[in-house]
């Protein structure tokens, strides 16, 4: 196992815990908006980034262009209290993209905070970017060989350095040609002072959308930025497709090879808002398809379905409807936890749980309590959560999860562990369900999710799941992308 850590013994397993400041969960890396042609960008990219919030938490930032010069503030922190009334009246013109970000703990610095903003040759650009360049440090080496210099530790840095470095004329030939150089995942806005371009990778790993308010267009990771300011969706922007958005209108580019498309299928499970459409479907609706197949899969007698919330809650209404068990809300989630709070010097068991879960006994107790949660990454927030269950009360615990065991990291935009750090790559479902203490535990299937995603179409990425990447990279290498990967957004 990991060293440096502690580690608590179960049954003679090892299983590593984190203290009470860590999440138990995966971690989405960013959200990109993009607005062209409003009186109002800048204002409006707030909005769309205040939608996509829970894509990134760690910093935020907007870049507004005039037409003449582009007006850049980056922070540390959450959209609203970054982006006050006095700040967005310094990030005039019609045109603006945003970004929010995670960082790993350690790796969270103001330097790293996109959109990144240069000025070269041509002028200004700026670029916010979703996703994992998995070739960057051959790419950063190369470029370093030749004189570039790095301001960050940012994979989208390189970008940016490939743009400057391509002799062709034209902005798209030069994106083409800085493109064509990247393996990996990206969704990618761009902004000059003139015209807003975006990019998705040929797989399509991360969602990117394309609107309308108007005379305007608006690009976003997610639909759900579209609802808040009211702008009409449009479509997807396809895998391998470039978009460029300027006076004369939209135009669309499709200069790659076709690849199998393979989106992220996590996307699905637990990153995207319910309310957003992504990859041709619905995500509240695919969820509860994803319960529903998972209560076709592993049935159980029980007395009560219940959520751990907040991103169990779709799953856990499909395991109701399909089981015709009876859905609650046994754990009540406190949503005004900050993402920092003192703890008592008398400890408290279980703290980090407790500050942010309740269990409500009258619903519980004396029940067999099916618990319907989205992944189990480490193991030690699951066993936290049923020990709370089973202290208020509960006759028997039934974990099921909506799905498939996670036995390998991401390297296409989700901060995962290490495959060390991931309990279900090297024990059991038994061996877990001793660890987390319930009375069964049931994952989903990988032929379970693509059933419930039928409506999505097309293959996915599962490589979290299966260890089968879709754009692959020499084993000797992945160790040290991952580190790259963990500091570069």
């Amino acid at each position: 196992m990991v060293t440096g850590k502690t580690l608590i013994k179960v049954n003679n397993m090892d299983f590593q815990d984190k203290n009470h400041n860590s999440q138990d969960k995966y971690k989405d890396e960013c959200g990109v908006f993009g607005i062209y042609n409003h009186p109002e960008a800048s204002n409006l990219a707030y909005l769309g980034l205040y939608a996509l919030q829970h894509r990134g938490q760690e910093s935020a930032g907007i870049v507004s262009s005039d037409g003449k010069t582009l007006h850049s503030h980056k922070a540390m922190g959450l959209v609203a209290d970054i982006f006050k009334q006095d700040v967005l009246k310094k990030l005039p013109g019609r045109s603006a993209i945003g970004h929010v970000r995670y960082s790993t703990t350690g790796e969270s610095h103001l330097k790293n905070a996109q959109p990144f903003v240069v000025d070269y040759s041509r002028g200004g650009i700026a670029v916010a970017h979703n996703g994992n360049i998995v070739n960057a440090s051959l790419l950063r080496s190369e470029l370093e060989a030749y004189g570039s210099i790095f301001q960050s530790s940012m994979d989208t840095e390189i970008i940016v350095h490939l743009l400057a470095t391509s002799k062709n004329n034209s902005l798209i030939d030069r994106m083409i040609d800085a493109l064509k150089m990247l393996k990996g995942s990206y969704s990618l806005v761009f902004l000059t002072e003139t015209r807003m371009v975006a990019a998705r990778d040929p797989n399509g790993f991360r969602p990117l959308e394309l609107g309308r308010l108007r005379d305007s267009w608006v690009v976003a990771s997610e639909t759900c930025a579209f609802d808040l300011i009211e702008a009409e969706y449009v479509r997807e922007i396809e895998p391998g497709e470039i978009v460029l958005i300027d006076k004369d209108g939209v135009k669309s580019f499709k200069p790659f090879e076709k690849r199998n498309i393979t989106p992220c299928v996590f996307e699905f499970i637990y990153f995207a808002r319910p309310d957003s459409n992504i990859f041709g479907a619905n995500v509240y609706k695919v969820r509860k398809n994803l319960g529903a197949q998972l209560a076709r899969e592993y049935p159980v007698d029980a007395d009560v379905v219940i959520p751990v919330p907040d991103s169990g809650v779709p799953a856990a209404i499909g395991f109701a409807e399909e089981s015709k068990i009876p859905f609650e809300m046994g754990l009540i989630r406190s949503h005004y936890v900050g993402r920092t709070f003192i703890e008592p010097k008398d400890s408290i068991r279980h703290f980090g749980v407790k500050i942010k879960l309740n269990a409500v006994k009258e619903l519980l107790k004396g029940k067999k309590v099916v618990v319907i949660d989205d992944s189990i990454v480490r193991g030690t927030t699951s066993r936290k959560i049923i020990k709370m269950i089973r202290d208020a009360g509960a006759k028997e615990i039934h974990m099921r999860i909506s799905s498939p065991p996670t036995i390998c990291p991401c390297f296409y935009g989700i901060d995962t562990p290490t495959k060390q750090e991931l309990i279900a790559s090297s024990h059991t479902i038994d061996e877990i369900n001793k660890y987390i203490t319930s009375d069964t535990l049931g994952y989903l299937t990988v032929e379970g999710i693509y059933k419930a995603v039928e409506s999505a179409g097309g293959s996915f990425c599962d490589a979290c799941f299966t260890g089968k990447y879709p754009i692959e990279f020499p084993a000797d290498a992945r160790e040290p992308q991952m580190e790259l990967f963990k500091q570069h957004k």
